[in-house]
């Protein structure tokens, strides 16, 4: 049995009422929105950890009068008001409860205008300058433009105006929005970044073409997931928009999901959704079924992309009609659709144009399949305002049920100290923060994993020593029914390997690391251990604790290796 080293989890509790003011300074994990005292809380006058501004409001409870004035700041068009209003999506409790648990991450009672409401997406460089004329109206320089416009030509750059106004612009360094949606300095290194710098438009255009073509758009040999199968003629079909390297699941890349509403700046899929390559594209839906017939094992279907969330209805229900009507698909037990529009569009989802889509979400929790909508929030930001709660009440209205998938991103759910290192008390609290927030909108915390080895990694990236303890603190802290339902997780060719933790063995430093999902699925729940290694950032990295090999490497590379040689065999027949 292994002995995991306990970690306090106790936070300084000592302080008593705060009072804030411009000039005081205090820990955020020292932080409990219930000791601030309302009558002091005034916008613009609390700091956190030295540096970070919190948008602050008075505690109070949320009045129907309130809630007005949340659609007036948002602009929702009249159709849009009229849903709220209709099927009250925006309860007055809740949102009191929200707002005053959370008030540092609460942007329920904003009062400022939105300055992104010419359109609903910005996109390209065209849309990125526009973004900065705005700002530059608004007195608001970002700085470092060339810098940001080179990291969109490497890769891509979109955003709505919901994650546009999301942002604390009066203080948008510090906020995970801005991190998420907006290039930053640092992201692309500083040799290249120099050298685009000081170059003319075609040295530019060089420039820019040689670094994409040392990005790593995929990770994980995804080329050995790619499904095919003999069909009744005897010939062999490819399902070229698929993947299925685990037995329950199937992933699907629909022609119509290529895309995104607003692109993460640390994005797993760039090449992809960039439009350089095209990997993954399903556009035949029958070959997804006829597939499903002859694999029985599979139970879930996940629809993604780019963003699921972009499919129209009529084609989602060409996909789903026949798991509720052909009794050879029985098997299928799950729809996951996986989408940040939650975080990115939530507008959409309040719109009547949807209700051809939640008539389908009806049909399928009418005829028992689970529809399971596979969000991404990292941070309580992209929750905490009345778009987001309101769509989200919308969709569990009709059967849907909602998980979070999160992302552990430096910068946006990691944050560091002065000299570079992760604070780990900092970083834990907002997880915290998040699942409690999960748990009292009746979203499942589904699970956390790490940044994966693509795009500009290092930027997002922490020591997993550091997200190890990042991930106890938070476990300790939450209670059983609100931790996430996997451990921290990482992605590789032989599967998601989740870091258990830390612990000694033989007076020597170990990471205890296990599947939860695997190319053999029998070596799931093995813990197995590797060398402690304080600084490393990817698990593929990590070298056995007492062997030469891990357990699982030769029947890997035979599983690989057989894969690659009866795709070879079939094609030559």
């Amino acid at each position: 049995m292994i002995d995991f080293a306990p970690e306090s989890l106790v936070m300084s509790n000592s302080t008593s009422k705060v009072s804030a003011s411009k000039s005081q300074h205090i820990d955020v994990a020292l932080l409990n929105p219930k000791e601030i005292e309302p009558s002091n809380c005034q916008p613009d006058n609390l700091v956190l950890d030295g540096n970070v501004h919190v948008r602050n409001r008075s505690i109070s409870d949320v009045s129907e009068m309130d809630i007005n004035d949340m659609m007036d700041v948002y602009h929702y068009s009249d159709d849009v008001r009229q849903t709220i209003q209709n099927e009250k999506l925006l309860s007055p409790g809740l949102l009191s409860r929200l707002h005053a648990s959370y008030p540092q991450h609460s942007g329920l009672l904003d009062k400022e205008a939105h300055m992104f409401d010419e359109k609903d997406q910005y996109t390209g460089l065209s849309g990125f300058r526009r973004v900065v004329e705005i700002l530059e109206a608004n007195n608001i320089d970002i700085g470092d433009i060339e810098e940001r416009e080179l990291f969109i030509e490497v890769y891509r750059f979109l955003a709505t105006k919901h994650s546009l106004n999301s942002i604390d612009w009066t203080n948008f360094y510090e906020d995970s929005v801005f991190q998420l949606v907006m290039p930053q300095p640092n992201m692309i290194n500083q040799v290249t970044v120099d050298e685009y710098l000081s170059a003319n438009v075609a040295e530019k255009k060089v420039i820019v073409a040689q670094y994409q073509e040392k990005t790593s758009p995929h990770d994980g040999n995804q080329q050995l997931n790619k499904p095919w199968f003999e069909n009744e003629q005897g010939e062999i079909e490819f399902l070229d928009g698929s993947q299925h390297k685990y037995p329950q699941c199937q992933l699907i890349f629909d022609k119509t999901t290529q895309n995104c509403f607003s692109f993460c700046t640390y994005c797993f899929r760039h090449a992809q959704v960039r439009g350089d390559e095209d990997m993954f594209i399903q556009k035949e839906i029958d070959q997804i079924h006829r597939y499903l017939k002859v694999h029985k094992e599979v139970t879930d279907m996940l629809i993604t992309g780019g963003d699921g969330g972009y499919m129209p209805a009529s084609r989602f229900e060409q996909y789903v009609t026949p798991l509720m009507e052909d009794r050879d698909l029985l098997h299928i037990k799950t729809v996951r659709l996986a989408t940040r529009a939650l975080t990115f569009q939530p507008e959409m989802i309040l719109s009547s144009k949807y209700d051809n889509m939640l008539a389908v979400f009806d049909k399928l929790h009418e005829n028992g399949i689970q529809l399971a909508w596979m969000a991404h929030f990292s941070t309580p930001r992209e929750l905490l305002n009345p778009t987001t709660i309101a769509a989200i009440r919308r969709l569990q209205r009709h059967g849907v049920v909602i998980r979070s998938q999160s992302p552990m991103m430096n910068h946006i759910s990691l944050f560091e100290h002065k000299d570079g290192s992760i604070d780990i008390d900092r970083s834990a609290q907002n997880w915290i923060d998040l699942s409690n927030i999960l748990a009292t909108m009746l979203i499942s915390f589904h699970s956390m994993y790490c940044a994966r080895p693509t795009g500009e990694h290092h930027y997002f990236t922490a020591p997993l020593s550091a997200v190890s303890q990042i991930f106890d603190k938070i476990y300790r802290e939450l209670p059983s029914i609100n931790r996430p339902s996997r451990h921290l997780s990482m992605t590789t060719s032989a599967g998601k390997i989740s870091i258990m933790g830390e612990c000694e063995v033989g007076g020597e430093r170990a990471f205890a690391l296990m599947f939860t999902e695997g190319r053999n699925m029998k070596w799931m729940d093995k813990v197995f251990l590797a060398k402690y290694d304080e600084t490393t950032n990817d698990v593929k990295l990590l070298k056995p604790f007492d062997t030469d090999k891990f357990f699982f490497e030769d029947e890997l590379a035979t599983i690989e290796h057989d894969l690659a040689q009866a795709l070879t065999k079939r094609l030559a027949q």
